[in-house]
């Protein structure tokens, strides 16, 4: 496997957890990315104060107001970015942001059935959309017929939650609508991987691993895995992948999850 080496990224939930651990690392390789777009809800707000310090200390990094549940916002942060490429591409989207709801399946609700879907599923939908003619663009400026990371790629952070053989962690936590979503969102990369394969731009889904995040963490629980170790390996998998990997569901390690 080699080193992650993208023009252009964009991270969404950047700034906390494992999108603020993407933007660090993306930040930290040893070829960085010319930009890195950081877009949160709130990027003057108390949550996005290591955000604030990483764009101060590196010009690179272009933090853009996002509420992923807005198609206005996402109008506009689309637009925002675009003026910042000066007509280049965008290479890579990592469609990071989601939410949990720590129902079971006695207590689950329209509203958070509905919350957890829009933000977990349908705001990678949307994003993805208005961003897809900075993506198309991206791939035609790149060398080569096949598809990677480096050329144009759309990157959706799921679970092996939303894994409807493995029912991971089912006694300790039944999450349906956390679940629900994150399956609906492997079937979002599968049809991505299908319509946008002839724009030359791959498509995954990753599970990052039980990482120590307020998420993860959630219900008193110890996760075993750090960002650090979550978001380096799939850095290390991203760099990896090529035509045969578009459309897959892998971890952090680069193992195929079943769907």
């Amino acid at each position: 496997m080699g080193v992650l080496s993208v023009r252009s990224a964009l991270v969404t939930g950047a700034n906390r957890g494992i999108g603020l651990g993407f933007v660090q690392h993306l930040l930290a390789l040893p070829n960085p990315p010319e930009v890195v777009f950081a877009a949160c809800r709130d990027p003057k707000g108390q949550r996005a104060q290591e955000l604030q310090k990483l764009a101060s200390k590196h010009r690179s990094l272009v933090i853009v107001p996002l509420e992923v549940t807005d198609p206005a916002s996402i109008k506009a942060a689309a637009a925002s970015v675009g003026e910042h490429l000066k007509g280049s591409g965008l290479n890579l989207l990592i469609n990071n942001a989601g939410i949990a709801k720590i129902n079971s399946l006695d207590t689950e609700t329209l509203k958070d059935m509905s919350e957890v879907y829009t933000t977990n599923t349908t705001a990678p939908l949307l994003l993805s959309q208005a961003l897809l003619p900075l993506l198309k663009k991206a791939a035609l400026g790149s060398p080569g017929s096949g598809l990677s990371c480096s050329k144009a790629a759309i990157v959706n952070i799921s679970s092996i939650g939303g894994s409807i053989k493995e029912m991971y962690l089912w006694e300790a936590a039944q999450c349906v609508s956390y679940r629900c979503s994150k399956a609906a969102l492997n079937m979002l990369t599968r049809c991505q991987s299908m319509g946008y394969r002839e724009h030359g731009i791959l498509c995954v889904t990753l599970h990052p691993g039980w990482v120590q995040t307020d998420m993860g963490s959630a219900g008193g629980f110890t996760p075993p895995v750090t960002v650090d170790a979550s978001v380096a390996g799939m850095l290390k998998v991203l760099s990896s992948l090529s035509e045969k990997d578009t459309g897959t569901f892998l971890d952090w390690e680069g193992n195929v999850v079943a769907w």
